[in-house]
């Protein structure tokens, strides 16, 4: 068990917060691994190219966590952890940004609607 003066291998943070960091890693990392297995199922039922940018999204999240881990624990550089991280959050941006122009623009129909779907 780690004690409460650790910072399980990191020199970076006071130790006394080591419990809370970890505590919020392990939730991101829950969080985002049901969340990017519930995009796999639904990318394995659509097989479209905006489901699987979705899922690759996702994914990068749960790297950007282990990432994280690694940093928290001394293994990941600070600057290592940000050259990832930021190249990460860029690529999760460019996927959902090439994810909403793809879509393109709702088809108007040709009869006035009221706005509601039936």
């Amino acid at each position: 068990m780690l004690g409460a003066n650790t910072s399980l291998g990191a020199d970076w943070f006071d130790p006394g917060y080591s419990f809370v960091l970890l505590g919020v890693i392990l939730l991101a990392g829950v969080g985002t691994t049901i969340l990017f297995f519930g995009s796999l199922v639904a990318y394995r039922r659509r097989r479209t190219t905006k489901y699987l940018c979705i899922t690759l999204a996702l994914g990068l999240l749960v790297v950007r966590t282990i990432v994280g881990f690694g940093t928290l624990s001394g293994i990941v550089p600070m600057l290592l952890h940000h050259l990832i991280g930021h190249s990460i959050d860029f690529s999760i941006a460019v996927l959902i940004l090439y994810t909403v122009y793809a879509t393109g623009s709702p088809r108007r129909s040709e009869s006035p609607t009221s706005g509601f779907d039936d």
